[in-house]
């Protein structure tokens, strides 16, 4: 699972229009979409955030009002990201944005439904997947670029919870990181920080082998406000 299947994600029903800008806005000023990457087609990108291409055309509009991409002609052509200054990036940064009361609650909610998947992910858990979690952090750990570690972070996050076997869980994550996601790859700058996720990763992971479900609990809470503090704190540094 990519960060790219949670910024095209099925739209709820409310103000459709809306959420497909805010969802794709937020991914170019963060930095998951970059200067110069091309969007899916109105018709592909109407199948995968499940809304009408009338929804996605409305949206592509406004996006383009406001100088987020430019649609290009041609045989190679379509809709792409602009290439935005550093100021307006900064500025309008999702994590700038947010209020540190919204980022709190958001990351109460998160940990309440990853801590939940990995309670029970330590009961069923199979060998298999164990080895699928230990390939996922490694390449996590390999990982140089900020927007990549965040990457293999929300794939951390959302594997692990699917090997809770509840549907509604993981349904839940992927509708979580849709605005978790802008939030975190700028984080990624600090290789500190990185390194330290590893190891929480690592943590975890070894309560899985363990099966000692009680401590994985505490490490995935730990995981999840390990996140939280580092968005909190950069939100301040750059207030």
């Amino acid at each position: 699972m990519s960060a790219y299947t949670i910024i095209f994600a099925p739209i709820g029903q409310a103000t459709r229009s809306e959420q497909v800008v805010e969802r794709l806005e937020n991914a170019i000023i963060s930095g998951l979409l970059k200067s110069n990457e091309q969007l899916p087609n109105e018709a592909d990108l109407a199948r995968l955030m499940g809304v009408s291409p009338i929804t996605v055309r409305e949206a592509l509009n406004t996006l383009r009002v406001k100088g987020l991409i430019d649609t290009r002609r041609g045989r190679n052509g379509g809709s792409f990201v602009c290439e935005l200054p550093p100021d307006l990036l900064l500025n309008q940064h999702p994590l700038r944005q947010a209020s540190s009361e919204f980022l709190a609650d958001l990351g109460e909610f998160h940990s309440a439904n990853f801590s939940h998947s990995v309670y029970l992910a330590a009961q069923r858990t199979t060998q298999y997947e164990l080895s699928k979690i230990q390939e996922l952090i490694e390449q996590f750990a390999q990982a140089t670029e900020p927007d990549t570690r965040a990457q293999y972070d929300l794939r951390c996050l959302l594997t692990i919870t699917s090997f809770a076997q509840s549907a509604r869980l993981a349904n839940q994550e992927l509708m979580i990181q849709a605005e978790w996601a802008p939030l975190i790859a700028v984080l990624y700058q600090d290789d500190d920080f990185h390194f330290k996720m590893i190891e929480q990763y690592q943590q975890l992971l070894s309560s899985f082998i363990q099966a000692n479900e009680d401590d994985a609990l505490t490490q995935a809470r730990k995981i999840i406000s390990m996140l939280t503090d580092q968005m909190l704190r950069y939100k301040l540094s750059i207030q």
